[in-house]
């Protein structure tokens, strides 16, 4: 049984890591062309980390660069109809090559969701940049996102009893779930009220929204790790594991922001 030291220990070093994170990010969301480069690289790496969890036969540095310089050129250079369209071919391409190379299912369908979060969803946050005020929404989106994984995170080291998933994640509890979208409410009336301008209502229902999304979008990783038999989707954040432990909220996320923009935010 752990002891109450040990079941902190690796705060320290995830904290550690989390300042040269948000150095990054500060530096990605800078200007729209940082922004491309940056959404384009979390493209690159996160391809790079499924071709590695699904063990694909083709060199997951190659077609990672491939996604990548594809991805920067259709989100910088094209509207978001037109990235949509050339977007859909590219992946309708490489589905036709994953077939022709004769891959298994769960190859074929782990590159595929692989695709899709890096084609359809990330691209989400570089058009939430170039939005109005879209320096301050992008800051709003990933702020609130990445609270709520640390309000859930703590509210289950220190609440947490009742285990919502165990047999996907067994770390994940309804008290560190119902805990962190509590105080993810509170987070975003306070970052709504001074970046977004927008009243009570709107930041609750984003809070909400957000909070519970992002807990799909990290349990969603949780089951493909579970089925590829991984521990992490990398290394590259010490404490963390790969680009994908931390960007998994914003699967979701992302999207939902973006979509629901123009609906629950006037410009």
């Amino acid at each position: 049984m752990k002891t109450e030291e040990n079941k902190f220990a690796d705060v320290p070093l995830r904290v550690k890591t989390w300042i040269y994170i948000i150095i990054v990010f500060a530096a990605g969301i800078s200007y729209p062309f940082a922004m491309a480069l940056f959404v384009s690289w979390i493209g690159l790496q996160s391809f790079f980390e499924f071709s590695k969890m699904f063990k694909t036969p083709f060199d997951p540095v190659i077609s990672s660069i491939f996604i990548g310089i594809s991805q920067f050129y259709l989100i910088f250079y094209l509207n978001i109809e037109e990235y949509l369209l050339y977007s859909t071919i590219i992946g309708i391409a490489v589905l036709i090559y994953l077939l022709l190379l004769k891959l298994n299912a769960k190859q074929i369908y782990g590159t595929l969701i692989g695709l899709c979060i890096c084609l359809f969803s990330f691209p989400n946050l570089f058009w939430i940049r170039n939005t109005p005020n879209g320096l301050n929404a992008i800051i709003f989106l990933v702020v609130v996102t990445e609270l709520n994984d640390v309000f859930q995170y703590l509210m289950g080291k220190f609440f947490g009893k009742r285990k919502i998933v165990p047999q996907i994640s067994p770390n994940k509890t309804l008290e560190g779930f119902i805990g962190g979208v509590f105080l993810t409410v509170i987070v975003s009336n306070i970052l709504g009220f001074f970046l977004l301008k927008t009243d009570i209502l709107t930041n609750s229902i984003l809070g909400i929204a957000l909070g519970t999304s992002g807990f799909f979008g990290d349990l969603f990783m949780s089951y493909i790790k579970r089925k590829t038999n991984v521990k992490d989707t990398g290394d590259l954040l010490p404490g963390h594991g790969g680009l994908l432990d931390r960007m998994d909220s914003l699967i979701f996320n992302a999207p939902l922001f973006f979509w629901t923009l123009s609906l629950l935010i006037k410009s």
